[in-house]
């Protein structure tokens, strides 16, 4: 973890920015009564992703950084569950739920592992 001297050095953050910025792609296909609904959750949920993760590193304290971690993996299960909504819907077909939701589920992995460090970092201090 050496190499890594900002948030933007976080494969986390990395993947989740992909994530963010494909969610903002598909959200301007949706049907303008979802403005204040359903676009605007998942505008929020992906965002929040990325602005924990960054808000986390800028703590320097393991512990914080882990919690702002963790409220990125709830926003990435909400995401998660907005993109079943969208799909019952009919905003977004399966197969491109299921290639989503894939995006998701690595987004998690890589975050789980970075928390996972994170809090055995903090056992060693």
């Amino acid at each position: 973890m050496d190499k890594i001297k900002s948030f933007e050095d976080l494969n986390c953050w990395k993947t989740a920015r992909e994530l963010r910025k494909e969610i903002s792609i598909l959200i301007l296909k949706f049907p303008s009564h979802e403005k204040f609904e359903l676009i605007s959750q998942m505008r929020r949920a992906s965002r929040s992703v990325t602005h924990n993760i960054a808000e986390g590193y800028g703590r320097f304290h393991f512990k914080e950084n882990a919690q702002f971690c963790r409220i990125s993996r709830g926003s990435l299960y909400e995401l998660s569950d907005q993109l079943i909504t969208a799909l019952d819907e009919g905003y977004i077909e399966e197969d491109y739920y299921k290639k989503l939701k894939i995006k998701v589920v690595e987004c998690i992995a890589i975050l789980n592992g970075y928390i996972k460090y994170l809090t055995s970092a903090t056992q060693t201090q």
